[in-house]
């Protein structure tokens, strides 16, 4: 009995370490007397004792690197310093665990060596502003490079370009001349807009009050000639009366008196007679009197 317990325990030791459970994105490879055997996926595996053994532990999600920086020179020999990112994912783990010693600095130098090459072929300026076609010639190039080892690349991305001090310095220089110019550009247009508001309301205010004063003119000489038609109207409604009275010579006599009275009430020393009027010596027996009484009264 003694001998049987012993003989389950020895057969839970050795049996129970032997069972695997591979948990999910990862993948096992299996070697059996030194050669591969086999790849287990996610799941139960019980592996045969002494005989089989797990050769490498292979994670399947995607993986991200990010290089130190690597010394490059351009095609007008400037010498700048350059770090990418690069992510990549494991989609055979049994040529990753044997197509090459260390991948993953294997792909850092493999790195390093496509962006010497392609830096290379750039000058400086083109180096700065093409990013995006250096990301997808080292994505391809890497992609074919690495697809015997089993990863396959999913994007490179430059993280840092770090060009010479001193170009630093002569390209902040220019920057700032280049805002100073836009500046001073925007500022004349502003001043431009603001000469020609000004103009144009000066404009709008002088057209303004010339129809102002058109307006006022043309007014007044609306008021003055209603003002004399309006006397025109009295004088002849005036005559009308008279005609529709049948004043005689006597009323028009008498009213011709009244009128050389209010005459001779002014400042004036002459007075005109018209020749028309009737009776001229009672006329002038009246205007002697008339002179008469303004003397004594001086």
């Amino acid at each position: 009995m003694e001998i049987l317990i012993i003989c389950l325990i020895l057969v839970a030791i050795i049996i129970i370490p032997n069972i695997k459970v591979v948990p999910q994105a990862k993948s096992y490879v299996i070697e059996r007397i030194g050669s591969y055997y086999a790849t287990w996926k996610n799941g139960l595996h019980v592996k045969i004792p002494f005989v089989d053994r797990i050769s490498n532990r292979v994670t399947l999600k995607e993986i991200v690197k990010d290089f130190a920086p690597q010394p490059v020179i351009t095609k007008d020999n400037v010498t700048m310093q350059i770090d990418t990112v690069v992510y990549f994912q494991i989609t055979d783990p049994k040529l990753y665990t044997y197509g090459v010693e260390n991948p993953i600095s294997a792909i850092e130098n493999l790195t390093a060596t496509t962006l010497r090459n392609i830096i290379g072929e750039l000058e400086l300026d083109q180096t700065l502003t093409s990013r995006d076609i250096i990301n997808s010639k080292m994505r391809s190039i890497l992609d074919d490079a690495t697809d015997p080892w089993g990863i396959k690349v999913n994007r490179v991305e430059v993280k840092n370009i770090i060009p010479p001090r001193d170009i630093q310095e002569a390209m902040e220089k220019q920057m700032r001349a280049e805002r100073e110019r836009r500046e001073k550009i925007l500022q004349a247009e502003g001043e431009k807009k603001s000469s020609i508001l000004i103009a144009e309301g000066e404009k709008e205010s002088a057209i303004l009050r010339a129809e102002a004063k058109k307006e006022s003119q043309i007014r007044i000489a609306e008021g003055e000639a209603e003002a004399i038609m309006k006397l025109k109207q009295a004088e002849a409604e005036g005559i009308k009366l008279l005609k529709d009275a049948k004043a005689d010579a006597s009323v028009l006599t008498l009213k011709s008196y009244e009128t050389l009275a209010n005459v001779a009430n002014g400042n004036a020393t002459k007075i005109f007679i018209p020749s028309e009027l009737q009776g001229v010596a009672t006329i002038g027996t009246a205007i002697s009197e008339m002179l008469k009484k303004d003397k004594n009264e001086k």
